[in-house]
C-alpha cells in the first residue's frame, strides 16, 4: 500500500510537471498535496517496517521530536492545501469569467507559500514545546509512532502549556480549515441550484 501511495502520487507529481496543460492552478494545488501525501506517508511508514522486522517498538526521544513535527507539518499541510483547493473550485464554478483574474498565479504561489509556512510554525511551535519538557526516566517512547500524547504521559515536568497549546492551536487547525471546506463547497452547491 505505501509504494502504490508514493508511486501514484509521484506519477501524479511527474505528469503535472512534463505537461504544460497542467500547468494551471487546480495541478498546483494537487502536485503540492501529491509531494504533501508522499512525505506524510513516509513520515510513518518506514518506522514501522522497521519495527516489524526487528521487533523492538521503540523510538529514541530525537527520532520521535523529528518523527512528530513532520507528522504535524504534512498531515497541517494537506488541510490547508484543501482549503486552498476548495476556494479555487468555488472561483471555477461560481465566478467562471472572472476566474483567470481572480486566481491569478501570483496568489495560487501564494495560497501555496502561505500553506507551507503557517503549518512549518504550528509544528514547530509543538516541537519546541515538547523539547522543553524533561522525563524522569528512559527517553525511549515505545511505540513506532511518536504521539503527543505518549510523550505527555512520559513528562516529569508540568504540561499545562502543551496540552492548552494542543487544545487551542488543535482546534484551529482542525476547525476553520474544515468550515472553510464547507462554506466553498455550500456556495458551490447553492450557485448551481
Amino acid at each position: 500500500m505505501y509504494v502504490t501511495t508514493v508511486l501514484g502520487n509521484l506519477i501524479i507529481i511527474i505528469l503535472i510537471c512534463l505537461d504544460s496543460h497542467l500547468h494551471t492552478p487546480m495541478y498546483l494545488f494537487l502536485s503540492n498535496l501529491s509531494f504533501s501525501d508522499i512525505c506524510f506517508s513516509s513520515v510513518t511508514i518506514p518506522k514501522l517496517l522497521q519495527t516489524m522486522q526487528s521487533q523492538v517498538s521503540s523510538i529514541p526521544y530525537a527520532g520521535c521530536l523529528t518523527q512528530m513535527y513532520f507528522f504535524l507539518f504534512f498531515a497541517d499541510l494537506e488541510s490547508f492545501l484543501l482549503v486552498a483547493m476548495a476556494y479555487d473550485r468555488y472561483v471555477a464554478i461560481c465566478f467562471p469569467l472572472h476566474y483567470t483574474s481572480l486566481m491569478s498565479p501570483k496568489l495560487c504561489l501564494s495560497l501555496v507559500v502561505l500553506s507551507w509556512v503557517l503549518t512549518m510554525f504550528h509544528a514547530m511551535l509543538h516541537t519546541l514545546l515538547m523539547a522543553r519538557l524533561w522525563f524522569c526516566a528512559n527517553n525511549k517512547v515505545p511505540h513506532f509512532f511518536c504521539d503527543m500524547s505518549a510523550l505527555l504521559k512520559l513528562a516529569c515536568s508540568d504540561t499545562r502549556v502543551n496540552e492548552l497549546v494542543i487544545f487551542i492551536m488543535g482546534g484551529l487547525i482542525l476547525v476553520i480549515p474544515f468550515l472553510l471546506i464547507i462554506m466553498s463547497y455550500a456556495r458551490i452547491v447553492s450557485s448551481i441550484l
